[in-house]
C-alpha cells in the first residue's frame, strides 16, 4: 500500500511555471484530436484506401520518433525553456504548411506537414514531462504528471469540438443522398474535383489558425521569466544511455509505453470506422468520440486521486485489466453495446501514459532527459499501429464489412490489436509491484 506524504503535489513557488506547462499539455492534446478524424476524411476526399489514410497517424506519430532524441539532446546543451520555444516553433510551421498543401493538393503534402508540426510535439513532451516530473518531491511526481496531464484531455476535447463543427460538418464528400449512400462516388470528373478542393481548404483553415494561436502562445513564452536550474553537463550521452539501459524496469516501460500508445491510438482513430458500420456518419460519431474523452478526462482524476492510496504498478495493472474487458466486448458485441464498449476503453487508458512514464523515470536523476526522449519515442507505436489495423481492414476490400473473422466484421476484428497492446500493458503493471516493488 502506498502511503501519503506530506509533501505537497505542486509547491507554490513553483505554481506560475507549472500551470504555463501544463497549458502546453492541453495544446498537444488538441493536436492530436482534431487529426484522428482526418483519417476517414482524408479517405472519402481523395478516394483512399484504408491502409493509406492510415498514413495519415504514420506521419503525425512518426514525427515524435524521429525528433524526440535529437530533443533531449537539446535541451541537456541548453535549458527546458529554449526547448519549449523551439517546439512551438515546428508546431506552428507544421499548422501553417496546410496552406500549402490544400492549394497543391496533395496528400504528401499533407503528410509533410504533420510530419514537421509533431517535431514540435516531440520538442514539448520531450520538455514538458520530466519538466513536470522535476517540479517537486520525486514521492510526487508521478501524481504531479498525472494531474498535469489531466488538462490534456481538455485540449482534445476541444480539437474534437473544432473537428466535428468547423471541419467534418463542413465536407461536401460526406454527404448521403435520400437512400443513405455517398454522393460523391457518383459525381463526374470535374465535379469531384470542385469538392475535393472545398473539402481540403475545410480542412486547411483551422490547421492554420491553430499555427497562428500556436505563435501567440510562443510569445508568451518568451516574455514570462522561468525558472531554470543549472545543469550537469559532465556526464556524456552514451553514459546516460548505458545507464538508462540497463534499467528493466525503464526498459519495460518504452515498450509498454509503445504499445500503450498504439492501443491509445487506434481506439481513438478507427471508432469513426467502427461506428459508420453502424449507419453513423462521421460528424455524428464525433459525440461518440467526446463521450470517450470524457471518460478518459474522469478517469484521469480519479486516477490521479486513487494514486495517493494504490502503488503505481498495481493501478496500471487493474485499469489494464478493465481496457482488456471492455475491447473483447467491442470485438465481439455487435452493434451498439459493441460501440459504447469502444467508448468505455477511454476510462480505463486515462492513466496509462502518465504512470508508465513516472514509473520508467523513477530513480533516473539526471538522465531523465534522455530516459524522457525514448518514452517520447515510443510514441511511435501510434504510427505503426494504425496501419497495421487498416491493412487488417483491407483483407476484403475498401469497406468496413467485407469479410467476417472469428465470426464478426473485420471492423470489430481489427480491435484485436489494442487488445495485444493492452495485454502488455497489463503485464508491466504487474511486473513493476511484484518485481520493480513499485
Amino acid at each position: 500500500m502506498q502511503t501519503t506524504t506530506s509533501s505537497p503535489v505542486v509547491s507554490k513557488k513553483v505554481l506560475l511555471p507549472f500551470i504555463l506547462i501544463t497549458s502546453l499539455f492541453a495544446l498537444w492534446g488538441f493536436a492530436n484530436d482534431i487529426t484522428n478524424p482526418m483519417v476517414s476524411a482524408f479517405k472519402k476526399i481523395l478516394e483512399l484506401n484504408n491502409t493509406q489514410a492510415s498514413w495519415v497517424q504514420m506521419a503525425f506519430y512518426g514525427g515524435y520518433f524521429t525528433m524526440a532524441f535529437p530533443a533531449a539532446m537539446f535541451i541537456k546543451k541548453y535549458t527546458y525553456k529554449k526547448g519549449i520555444i523551439v517546439g512551438l516553433l515546428l508546431y506552428a510551421s507544421g499548422a501553417l504548411l496546410f496552406y500549402p498543401a490544400a492549394y497543391y493538393e496533395a496528400f504528401g503534402f499533407f503528410l509533410a506537414a504533420l510530419y514537421i508540426l509533431t517535431f514540435g510535439l516531440a520538442f514539448l513532451e520531450t520538455t514538458a514531462n520530466p519538466f513536470i516530473l522535476a517540479m517537486g518531491d520525486e514521492k510526487t511526481a508521478t501524481r504531479r504528471l498525472n494531474l498535469a496531464q489531466a488538462f490534456n484531455p481538455i485540449g482534445a476535447l476541444s480539437g474534437l469540438f473544432i473537428a466535428q463543427t468547423f471541419i467534418l460538418g463542413s465536407l461536401q464528400s460526406d454527404d448521403l443522398d435520400v437512400n443513405g449512400n455517398p454522393i460523391y462516388d457518383t459525381l463526374t470528373a470535374t465535379a469531384k474535383t470542385a469538392v475535393r478542393t472545398s473539402d481540403l481548404m475545410v480542412i486547411r483553415n483551422p490547421y492554420v489558425l491553430l499555427g497562428l494561436f500556436v505563435l501567440f502562445m510562443l510569445l508568451l513564452i518568451v516574455l514570462v521569466k522561468m525558472p531554470e536550474k543549472k545543469e550537469d553537463q559532465s556526464g556524456t550521452v552514451s553514459n546516460a544511455v548505458n545507464r538508462l539501459f540497463k534499467s528493466k524496469k525503464f526498459l519495460e516501460g518504452v515498450v509498454a509505453q509503445m504499445f500503450y500508445v498504439g492501443a491509445q491510438i487506434m481506439c481513438w482513430t478507427y471508432i469513426y470506422q467502427y461506428a459508420e458500420t453502424l449507419g453513423i456518419d462521421n460528424r455524428s460519431a464525433v459525440t461518440y468520440a467526446y463521450w470517450a474523452l470524457i471518460l478518459f478526462l474522469i478517469g484521469r482524476w480519479i486516477g490521479t486521486y486513487l494514486l495517493k492510496f494504490v502503488s503505481s504498478g498495481k493501478l496500471l495493472m487493474y485499469f489494464a485489466l478493465g481496457a482488456i474487458t471492455f475491447t473483447l466486448g467491442a470485438i465481439f458485441i455487435q452493434g451498439m453495446i459493441g460501440l459504447y464498449a469502444l467508448v468505455g476503453i477511454s476510462l480505463c487508458m486515462s492513466i496509462m501514459f502518465p504512470t508508465i512514464y513516472g514509473i520508467a523515470l523513477e530513480g533516473v536523476g539526471e538522465d531523465a532527459k534522455f530516459g524522457a526522449a525514448f518514452l517520447v519515442m515510443a510514441i511511435v507505436g501510434g504510427a505503426i499501429m494504425p496501419v497495421l489495423q487498416g491493412a487488417i481492414l483491407d483483407f476484403g476490400g475498401s469497406g468496413y464489412t467485407d469479410i467476417e473473422i472469428l465470426g464478426v466484421p473485420e471492423v470489430n476484428f481489427s480491435f484485436v490489436l489494442p487488445l495485444i497492446c493492452f495485454l502488455v500493458v497489463a503485464v508491466y503493471g504487474y511486473r513493476t509491484f511484484k518485481i520493480h516493488n513499485i
